[in-house]
């Protein structure tokens, strides 16, 4: 299988539970497009990883940064969770943005379908390392 969408053919790996701060949206491009600004204006990029969690079966989209020290999550409207840990099939992009941000539906369909069995128990998750490089994972038994 070509992984057109993607840097390099997927990989497995093991990932452990990380408590996070976050804001839930609806899963379609609008509130996604609003919420991301919103949200690392209010937590601050410095130093953050950036995650986001894509509950399917809910149409919720997610975006969280790992808890840290100082964080005040209720005081600043946001909630606290956990970005499920397991095993993941992980696929990587690179790309400047916006364009690399148009092609994350497209691989991780594609993720999704080399992963030929996912578990539907945990959400789909995009960890942008950098602006220009996210890490895509789909949850596998």
């Amino acid at each position: 299988m070509a992984f057109s969408a993607l840097n390099a053919p997927p990989a497995r790996i093991e990932r452990a539970d990380v408590a996070v701060v976050e804001r839930t949206t609806a899963d379609d491009l609008p509130s996604i497009q609003a919420l991301w600004p919103w949200f690392e204006g209010l937590v601050g990029l410095r130093g953050r990883k950036m995650f986001a969690r894509v509950d399917e079966r809910a149409g919720t989209y997610t975006v969280c940064t790992p808890v840290r020290d100082g964080d005040r999550p209720a005081e600043l409207g946001l909630a606290t969770g956990v970005l499920p840990g397991g095993s993941y099939l992980r696929g990587h992009l690179t790309g400047e943005p916006p364009g690399i941000y148009a092609r994350i539906g497209d691989a991780m369909a594609e993720l999704q379908a080399a992963a030929i069995v996912t578990d539907a128990t945990r959400p789909l998750v995009e960890f942008y390392r950098r602006r220009d490089h996210v890490e895509l994972w789909v949850p596998v038994p």
